[in-house]
Parts: structure tokens; C-alpha cells; sequence
């Protein structure tokens, strides 16, 4: 069983790394990461055979990283003074953000369906299954949040004709 495990960190060991790096940043993904195979561990022997592996270690994934933005939001830092805001909106190209700070700033589901396929390696149809909701819906919100991604790391885009090429 040990030996049979160690293969399956080795092939998908990566793809669950870039999954938590895009849920919870790059500073705590490598926890997220260790709980996630801790307890794809301890599961392991009642998996069947004929599972996807890498869609079931995506979805422990995703939810030990909800847990740990959930304890985080709860730990209080102390700090002498409160620092302000960075203001999101209206962002030029001389105030972009990298990546892990864009994705920070997609809607939970548009985050998770970039994450799942496109660092993931997922297929749409399997993003789906582990959110919950269609391929569709996974396919739209992932292009939506690539979209969203494109705009804040290239700066502004002012006009839905500049987005989409044409008048709507």
C-alpha cells in the first residue's frame, strides 16, 4: 500500500501544489499541500480502483484549503499600526499585481475553476463534478476568471468593445 501511495504523490504531487498555491498563496500552499496527502494517506485503502485519483485529490485539496483560509481569517495578528488598503479598482499598468494577488482578487468560484483546470490539469467535466454544477458553468467561470486575471495583470480594459472586438 506505502509503495502504491508514493507513486500516486509522484504523478500528481504537482498538479495538487499549483491547486493550493492558487487557493491559498504561494506562503501556506505547501501546508495545504501536506494535509491534503495526510489525509489522502489515511483514505487511501478504501478508494476504489476505478477512481480518478487526481480529481479526488483535488477536491481534498479544495477543502483543506477552505479550512485553512477559514482558521486564518480567524487568527488575529498583532501589528502596531493598521496598515491601509490597497485600492483594487482602477488599477493602472504601473500599479499591476502578480498572479497569486489577482487570483486572491477572482470570486471564489471563478478562482477554483482557473485553479482546477488550467494549474490543475483538470478537464471541465471533472471541475464540475468537484465543484458541484455543469461543464458549461465550470467552462464559462474559468474564461470568466482568465478574462478577469488578463485585465488586472495587463491593466484596465475601459470599453466592452476593447473585450470583445466589437459593439454589443
Amino acid at each position: 500500500m506505502q509503495r502504491a501511495f508514493d507513486h500516486v504523490v509522484t504523478a500528481h504531487g504537482g498538479a495538487v501544489l499549483r491547486v493550493c498555491r492558487a487557493l491559498v498563496g504561494p506562503d501556506d500552499a505547501d501546508d495545504v499541500w501536506a494535509e491534503t496527502f495526510v489525509s489522502a494517506m489515511r483514505a487511501y485503502p478504501e478508494l476504489p480502483h476505478d477512481a480518478n485519483v487526481e480529481a479526488w485529490l483535488v477536491t481534498i485539496a479544495r477543502r483543506k484549503g477552505i479550512d485553512h483560509l477559514r482558521a486564518r481569517a480567524r487568527r488575529a495578528l498583532p501589528v502596531e499600526t493598521v496598515p491601509e488598503r490597497p485600492e483594487t479598482a482602477g488599477l493602472g499598468s504601473a500599479e499591476r499585481l502578480d498572479l497569486y494577488a489577482a487570483l486572491a482578487t477572482l470570486p471564489t468560484r471563478q478562482r477554483e475553476c482557473v485553479a482546477f483546470h488550467h494549474l490543475g490539469g483538470l478537464p471541465y467535466a471533472e471541475v464540475a463534478a468537484v465543484l458541484g454544477g455543469t461543464e458549461a458553468a465550470a467552462r464559462r467561470a474559468a474564461a470568466d476568471g482568465v478574462r478577469a486575471l488578463r485585465a488586472a495583470l495587463s491593466g484596465p480594459v475601459t470599453t466592452d468593445e476593447e473585450v470583445y472586438g466589437a459593439r454589443l
